[in-house]
């Protein structure tokens, strides 16, 4: 079974600098039939304007993940790391006991397009760590690449949970098949592009929920990116 999240369904925050649309609820935004779904607690597309975004603030217990599809994005934070993302590359921070960071765009002129997405750990009180890593030499046309496993598989980046997080890259006209473990569940979400997943359409900010099992035959309309997120249930 497919159910679809429609992007002009989610939330949304829109201040002077910022635009983001919430999948879940976040912040003042309470949909209580969309408040995460299993370990996923949030995907936010953010778009940030030049010289703006978001000042030290803090995390706890929580693996969060940063995708940058267009232009780029500082970080720093209180481990004393500091880094600038951009396109292929993917950030994972473990917050854990705590962590304070910064994510600012640094570019005068472009805005930053980016998904910021949480994910619950499978265990509270973990010393918080930061990883990045770029993956654009291991992505290619019609390959379903793993970016973030339990186990660091593929040279993926680790998280602290039964989780794994892929990207699908489609070239227009292209199609890729996958079939799902019976006992998992899987959220995909459109990051450019459209697609149809077994003859449903969706466009670039859909998401859907997938139950295990069902057979997945994905196809691009135009060039796509899709991330797709294998879930215990």
């Amino acid at each position: 079974m497919i159910q679809i999240r429609p992007s002009a369904e989610r939330g949304f925050t829109i201040i002077g600098w910022l635009d983001s649309k919430h999948t879940f609820s976040f912040g003042s935004y309470d949909d209580p039939e969309h408040r995460g779904f299993g370990v996923l607690r949030v995907i936010n597309e953010d778009k940030v304007s030049p010289n703006n975004g978001f000042g030290m603030h803090g995390h706890k217990d929580m693996e969060i993940i940063t995708y940058v599809l267009e232009g780029a994005l500082e970080h720093k934070d209180s481990l004393g790391n500091g880094s600038v993302i951009v396109p292929g590359e993917v950030q994972l921070m473990r917050a854990g006991t705590g962590i304070m960071h910064s994510e600012l765009n640094p570019d005068k002129d472009k805005t930053v397009h980016l998904l910021q997405i949480w994910i619950i750990p499978d265990q509270a009180g973990l010393p918080p760590s930061y990883q990045q890593k770029d993956f654009r030499n291991k992505r290619k046309p019609g390959h379903l690449t793993l970016l973030v496993s339990p186990d660091g598989k593929d040279e993926s980046l680790i998280i602290h949970q039964n989780a794994n997080l892929y990207v699908l890259d489609l070239e227009e006209g292209q199609s890729f098949s996958h079939k799902m473990f019976e006992n998992r569940q899987a959220w995909v979400q459109v990051a450019k592009g459209d697609v149809t997943i077994n003859e449903q359409t969706l466009s670039q900010g859909d998401g859907a929920q997938i139950q295990g099992g069902v057979p997945l035959t994905f196809k691009a309309s135009k060039s796509s990116e899709i991330l797709v997120f294998d879930l215990p249930r």
